[in-house]
């Protein structure tokens, strides 16, 4: 939540959404919109046109549909809280460098009027939140993504499951034209990644903040002791200038996505600028 103020000089694009008429005077879109966005209790004015038969027959009282115009973008923040992103050296682990980029993206999102949603990954079942606009729905996001955190902190040590599983239940929740914005290590992305990056970039856009630590390229020669959360003990061996970082980028980058490098000991103001390049994608 205290990531909000960094995203406060983004320029507000809401009054970019004017509507496309023949004329010599530009005006805003009109109109209510035409893709169902909520079912809502009725109340005196809402057009009898619009009243939901489902929601009416099932609960005795009247309720409503509400609209949202089709052409607002949806963004999707998928969030990487497998046990392998749940590791760091320096000021935080890869998950919470995810957490604070995806929520500043969040927020700059809902300042500019988009719909924004949210999709955990674990070893567990993922938490949904369906896009939707305004503050109160980055609030909500922010609460569902914290506590994903936490319950992915309190889970015994387990295999990385499938990236490339995770991602297509992603890209089938967004409706055509969204923003896709994944932020992980891209650690074990599963058989058949590169297929379903493919076929997701023919309907909706993919970006990806790619989380690394520096023991991943900075790792100095030697055997480093390490101890595990369910008391396992061993040694890791660093190199000096460790590619595996830059064989990921490399990967997305022939498969025409877009990547933002983010660094796990970089604090949020550093990373903030960063996040404007995700524009330029979109």
């Amino acid at each position: 939540m205290g990531l909000r103020h960094l995203t406060g000089r983004a320029p507000s694009k809401a009054t970019r959404r004017l509507a496309a008429r023949p004329g010599g005077i530009v005006t805003r879109r009109r109109g209510r919109g035409s893709e169902i966005d909520d079912v809502r209790m009725w109340i005196d004015g809402d057009d009898i046109r619009h009243i939901d038969r489902n929601a009416t027959a099932r609960t005795g009282q009247l309720h409503t549909r509400t609209f949202r115009d089709e052409r607002e973008r949806a963004v999707l923040l998928v969030a990487d809280f497998r046990p392998a992103m749940l590791f760091g050296t320096r000021r935080a682990f890869r998950s919470v460098a995810a957490a604070e980029a995806l929520a500043m993206v969040g927020w700059r999102a809902a300042a500019e009027g988009g719909r924004i949603g949210l999709l955990t990954i674990g070893t567990g079942e993922p938490n949904f939140v369906r896009p939707k606009g305004g503050e109160r729905a980055m609030s909500a996001i922010v609460g569902v993504m914290a506590r994903a955190h936490a319950d992915a902190l309190a889970e015994e040590d387990r295999a990385d499951p499938s990236l490339s599983a995770a991602l297509e239940t992603a890209v089938g929740a967004l409706p055509r034209g969204g923003h896709l914005i994944l932020a992980s290590g891209l650690d074990e992305p599963g058989p058949g990644f590169d297929e379903v990056i493919r076929a997701a970039t023919t309907r909706i856009s993919i970006s990806v903040l790619l989380v690394t630590d520096a023991f991943e390229t900075e790792a100095p020669k030697g055997a480093y002791a390490f101890l595990s959360r369910d008391g396992r003990r061993g040694w890791l061996s660093g190199r000096k200038e460790t590619r595996a970082a830059d064989q990921r980028r490399a990967r997305l980058t022939a498969l025409g996505v877009p990547v933002v490098d983010i660094d796990a000991a970089s604090g949020p103001e550093r990373v903030a600028p960063m996040l404007e390049r995700l524009d330029a994608a979109r």
